[in-house]
């Protein structure tokens, strides 16, 4: 598009910001409040969950005009999409959530390593054209919120914090959305269009099925410079034609009278009794605030019931952010993604109590970020302004939970959830930042409190 085009149509940068995620809370909420007015047809109504992965071209034009200026190769097109997603279906509407985390393909320059990631979440509605039999073919539609991240590092050859900090630049990163403070942080407005192929084979003697998935459409960013960092726009990282496959578990409706399996989505807001004590000891150290206060926590679950069996997805972030000094912010961000497997141990009429055991993956991030860096392609010379630390491993958890349902239709078959949970979790290795262990952070009590829909 050019120039003047820009000014004259998209004039005005379209961002969400903080207030971003709130809306779409708001949005999820507003549609299962407004599910009662759909009717139950007994072969018409499912609910799945289930995983993709896939490509989706991206061309960097702007990134990649500055490379080809100074006599390099440009970055590939394309990257990669993983999603987590749930879906539910009334007579022929459809309606879902979906996480994604999408990562680009790699390119090395000297002793630097370019990179960039985004996260986007979803709410999906769409219309089920057919269902013949085990198939299925529905068009949806989404729109969405995220993060980008795009950086240039290389190695820091640092081997404990005193020596880290002493001189901690090792490139640069750019944020926007930045889902490392917390998750009410996502931002933009990003939509999709697509169809959606699915297969269903039954899973002898369980009401249950597996469902293959097929997935293709369009990503798109809207407005044009939604996703300018530092003069150059980083669009593309967000948009372009897709391809995913995928497979999930999927409840169709067939026993409608008397129905012993569900499948819940729920979103979570939690209070993590946890601090950064010894971290924010080697930070003070150094001449730098200490993080303050306790990790925001916003996240999803996905719970299956099969007959008092539950399983399912927790996906939560837990986020710490301040000013570091004059110049500088920093944040420290932990990921946390679980399985779980439990029972329900007690319903009745509306009221359930239950408990869960996760196995999963965290992570914890430490980012130092220059608040100045110029734009580019000074910042490409001179890259030398950012640092970043990173340890994942095996995380666990028990888990009890109580939730109050006000059903949705005569006969129960769809709840509005409200749901109180506590646990604690525990960290399998030491999650060590260079020298400094962050095990102890990573173990902590916790409470959350969640809203969502079961059918």
């Amino acid at each position: 598009m050019k120039k003047g085009a820009s000014h004259s149509l998209f004039h005005y940068n379209f961002e969400i910001k903080q207030n971003g995620m709130r809306f779409f809370l708001g949005l999820l909420i507003s549609f299962s409040i407004g599910f009662p007015v759909f009717s139950q047809s007994q072969k018409s109504n499912r609910s799945t969950m289930y995983m993709t992965y896939g490509r989706t071209g991206a061309n960097l034009r702007e990134f990649n005009q500055m490379l080809s200026n100074k006599g390099l190769s440009p970055m590939r097109n394309s990257y990669s999409n993983l999603s987590f997603g749930y879906i539910t279906r009334f007579n022929d509407f459809i309606i879902g959530l979906e996480l994604f985390q999408n990562g680009g393909p790699k390119s090395n320059f000297d002793e630097f390593q370019i990179d960039y990631n985004t996260t986007r979440f979803y709410l999906n509605v769409g219309f089920a054209f057919t269902e013949e039999g085990n198939f299925q073919l529905i068009h949806y539609m989404s729109v969405g919120t995220g993060f980008l991240n795009f950086q240039m590092l290389k190695e820091n050859p640092a081997q404990n914090l005193g020596e880290f900090f002493e001189n901690p630049e090792h490139g640069f990163i750019l944020r926007d959305g930045n889902l490392h403070k917390g998750t009410l942080n996502m931002t933009g407005f990003l939509t999709e269009i697509g169809f959606q192929m699915s297969y269903d084979v039954p899973i002898p003697g369980r009401e249950e099925a597996i469902e293959f998935l097929a997935r293709f459409g369009y990503s798109f960013s809207p407005f044009e410079n939604s996703w300018k960092l530092n003069n150059i726009r980083f669009n593309s990282t967000q948009s372009g034609a897709f391809f995913r496959l995928g497979a999930g578990v999927t409840i169709p409706d067939h026993n409608f009278f008397y129905k012993d399996a569900a499948i819940g989505a729920h979103l979570v807001y939690g209070f993590h009794f946890t601090k950064p004590e010894g971290f924010n000891a080697v930070l003070q150290e150094n001449g730098l605030a200490p993080f303050k206060g306790r990790p925001n926590n916003v996240g999803l679950k996905v719970m299956g019931e099969s007959k008092g069996f539950l399983y399912g997805v927790d996906l939560f972030n837990l986020g710490l952010e301040g000013e570091a000094n004059e110049t500088k912010s920093h944040t420290l961000n932990s990921l946390r993604i679980y399985g779980n497997v439990g029972l329900k141990f007690f319903e009745r009429k509306n009221l359930e109590l239950g408990g869960t055991a996760g196995l999963g993956y965290g992570n914890i991030r430490y980012s130092l970020i220059d608040n100045t860096k110029p734009d580019f392609p000074r910042l490409f010379e001179e890259p030398l302004h950012d640092a970043f630390l990173r340890k994942g491993g095996l995380m666990a958890k028990p888990e009890v939970f109580v939730a109050y349902g006000i059903p949705l239709s005569p006969n129960h078959a769809s709840k509005i959830m409200f749901g109180v949970n506590g646990g604690y979790e525990i960290p399998l290795a030491n999650y060590k930042l260079l020298d400094m262990p962050m095990s102890g952070y990573m173990s902590n009590p916790y409470f959350q409190m969640s809203i969502g829909i079961k059918h």
